[in-house]
């Protein structure tokens, strides 16, 4: 266990972590701000994955793939809101859990009639080929890509979020619903933009992770498990609780997995024991 030992498995981790992110975001403030409890939000995910390799296939280009499959997620996640997510919003938690876990298994038996059920890759571009020699250690280019995207994208959300005046209405809404209704904010729309941008995030981080992970029907329902605990313990609604979940769980994942393999599988379910034993909301909720 070297240096370079500990800097690859921290280049992972962060690799993970960004990733994780991608997808807790749209997830927490879903949860946060529409009150739904969304499960099939792994299944975009999946989805994304197999729409960018066909859209990288259909058009030759790593690049055109990772601006089609959020897009086309977009739409189905559109679809998804007008035909059920807004009816479900009143139904009760158990419902929505229902419904939205069931969700899963018709994308997952689409992906399989449209796509078979074996694992698809998808190449990365030339130029993000190879690995990049960081001094100590060479790092896969494509991986140093995936990191700077979820920081790209977490800047973006910062901004959005902290420095705008749409992030001041969401920030609002999430807060007191009922308050940001008599102040004139058209919470309805918010909400379907908000969940349509949290749609695009999970296709973005789909067809993003496809040359590392491939593609299978089963991507989607083992990242979910991962991506809820990062939610709950970030906390509902919150960017920054989005942000420390992720790395909280990336690094603790990726590092147990690397040193103590035995105790891998266990360690991420006793910090959110922890968590909902000690700070039920989160660490950082976005209800004050």
């Amino acid at each position: 266990m070297d240096a370079g030992f500990w800097i690859l498995q921290f280049l992972n981790a962060t690799q993970f972590s960004m990733l994780l992110f991608l997808l807790s975001i749209g997830l927490t403030v879903i949860f946060g701000l529409l009150h739904f409890v969304n499960l099939a939000h792994g299944a975009l995910y999946m989805l994304g994955a197999y729409i960018g390799i066909s859209a990288a296939a259909w058009t030759g280009s790593f690049w055109a793939a990772l601006v089609l499959a959020p897009i086309a997620v977009t739409l189905i996640g559109a679809v998804l809101y007008f035909t059920l997510i807004d009816r479900l919003r009143s139904a009760g938690p158990m419902n929505q859990v229902l419904v939205t876990f069931g969700l899963i298994f018709v994308f997952i038996d689409l992906v399989r009639i449209g796509w078979g059920d074996v694992a698809l890759g998808l190449n990365a571009p030339q130029v993000l080929s190879g690995a990049t020699d960081l001094g100590i250690v060479s790092y896969p280019t494509y991986r140093l890509f995936l990191i700077g995207l979820g920081a790209m994208v977490m800047a973006i959300l910062w901004i959005v979020l902290s420095k705008t005046q749409i992030g001041a209405m969401i920030r609002a809404s999430v807060e007191n619903e009922a308050m940001a209704k008599a102040l004139g904010i058209n919470v309805g729309e918010l909400f379907f933009a908000v969940f349509c941008v949290g749609c695009a995030l999970a296709g973005l981080a789909g067809v993003a992770a496809a040359p590392v992970l491939s593609a299978t029907t089963g991507m989607g329902i083992s990242i979910l498990i991962p991506t809820l605990i990062v939610v709950v313990i970030g906390g509902l609604g919150s960017l920054e609780g989005a942000i420390v979940g992720s790395f909280i769980v990336g690094f603790i994942e990726t590092f147990s997995a690397a040193i103590l393999p035995g105790l891998a599988a266990i360690l991420t379910y006793v910090l959110l024991a922890a968590v909902l034993v000690l700070r039920p909301r989160g660490l950082l909720p976005a209800r004050a």
